[in-house]
């Protein structure tokens, strides 16, 4: 049984190929209703345009709360702006 990913992915791929159109990331991803991590499309295109079909992709839970996510990401910043402007006086 595939997941709901999975079949997401194979109902856009299907869907384009029926249509006469060669599959491609952009457009699997406007076919799609939920997004998707770009990552996981071009997985899927890859395995399809190898084995004419998508591996199963099960949905994981990020290992870190979204808020713990932003907090990193705006430190990243801070540090990456901090850098550009000691760059920019150097």
């Amino acid at each position: 049984m595939s997941s709901e990913i999975t079949q997401a992915l194979e109902q856009a791929i299907n869907s384009l190929v029926a249509e006469g159109k060669e599959p491609s990331v952009a457009l699997i991803k406007s076919r799609l209703a939920d997004p998707l991590p770009m990552p996981l499309i071009i997985k899927a295109l890859q395995a399809w345009k190898k084995n004419a079909k998508v591996p199963k992709i099960e949905k994981t839970e990020p290992t870190i709360s979204m808020e713990e996510r932003v907090k990193q990401l705006e430190q990243q910043v801070a540090a990456l702006t901090a850098r550009i402007e000691q760059l920019e006086n150097s």
